[in-house]
């Protein structure tokens, strides 16, 4: 069967080289760079290797492809996509994705600048088509695309699955291909897939996420890096709510599907993680780092340090190869 993958990329993507089966692309600009390794699996079928160091990325769907399908799973970090029309979608660690390229894609970008993940492309009647010829040889495949699709992409929706012990193992196994049988393994481990998905009961999958708009997105924005840029000042809900415009459920909300966790646990996360950094690089006291992270009581901080790493602060600046970063 001859396979023609489907043409995703901008010109600004680099092709860089192609062999045993894959074709490697390069993103590159001023927020880092992204690798994309692409694998022409069946006709109608091809999987993405994509691994990127970048915030900013670009515009991977220069049309809409209502016939076609795109699953998501992210390994690590954080995955946001911007529409034409104004709406934001995200996916995080763990998450699998299932949607139709039904919107022109206006900007891609990974707020946490890392994103590995892979990327699964299936065009709706090619797919059919191969599978079932292969019906035709191998007997029935029981894999029915259009019906895949409409359980998990009616009215256009994206769904995303979390925790599926199934889903996570033929993952799991996808990332740890052995090369010199990556052509042949790739195809069983995505039929497999394909087979999970269409029998999937209801409830294993979870709520349809909601798109958040354009503004919500900017004002979340502006939170984050308002609270980064003085990390002396404890906001409360109802003051970032206050100054920015934006109802603090929406915040709330908005917040974790950009940033991967409440607002809460981002900045005590990024506290401690801005601590290390002064710790290490800088000859600021204990009591001065504490009042700069915005404790008013270097117990406290020493405390809240301990708590999350396992050791004191005095003791990290001293021996830093003593912490517990497991």
């Amino acid at each position: 069967m001859k396979q023609c993958p489907i043409d995703f990329f901008d010109p600004e993507v680099q092709h860089l080289a192609a062999s045993a089966g894959c074709r490697l692309y390069r993103m590159q600009n001023d927020t880092g760079e992204g690798l994309i390794s692409e694998y022409p699996i069946l006709s109608g079928i091809d999987l993405f290797y994509n691994d990127f160091h970048m915030k900013d990325g670009q515009n991977q769907n220069k049309r809409p492809m209502p016939d076609t399908i795109e699953i998501n799973h992210c390994r690590e970090g954080r995955f946001e996509c911007e529409f034409q029309n104004g709406d934001y979608q995200y996916i995080g660690a763990g998450d699998l994705s299932i949607h139709r390229l039904s919107h022109t894609t206006r900007q891609t970008r990974f707020p946490l600048a890392h994103y590995h993940g892979i990327s699964i492309t299936i065009d709706l009647p090619r797919a059919q088509q191969t599978l079932s010829s292969l019906e035709a040889i191998m007997g029935d495949l029981d894999i029915h695309l259009e019906a895949i699709a409409e359980r998990f992409c009616r009215e256009e929706s994206c769904y995303v699955l979390r925790s599926n012990r199934e889903v996570a193992h033929i993952f799991s196994e996808l990332y740890a291909a052995p090369p010199e049988r990556m052509a042949h393994y790739l195809k069983a481990k995505v039929l497999e897939l394909l087979m999970l998905l269409n029998d999937l009961p209801q409830e294993s999958f979870s709520e349809k996420r909601r798109f958040f708009s354009r503004s919500q997105v900017t004002a979340v924005r502006a939170i984050h890096d308002a609270m980064i840029q003085d990390l002396s000042h404890h906001y409360t809900l109802a003051e970032l709510s206050r100054q920015f415009g934006i109802a603090q459920t929406s915040m709330k909300l908005c917040f974790k599907a950009v940033y991967g966790s409440s607002i809460y646990q981002y900045m005590k996360t990024y506290r401690m993680q801005t601590a290390r950094v002064l710790l290490q690089d800088t000859s600021r006291s204990v009591t001065e780092i504490a009042a700069t992270l915005g404790y008013d009581n270097p117990s406290k901080f020493s405390e809240a340090f301990k708590k999350e790493y396992g050791i004191s602060p005095t003791l990290f600046r001293n021996s830093p190869s003593e912490l517990d970063v497991s």
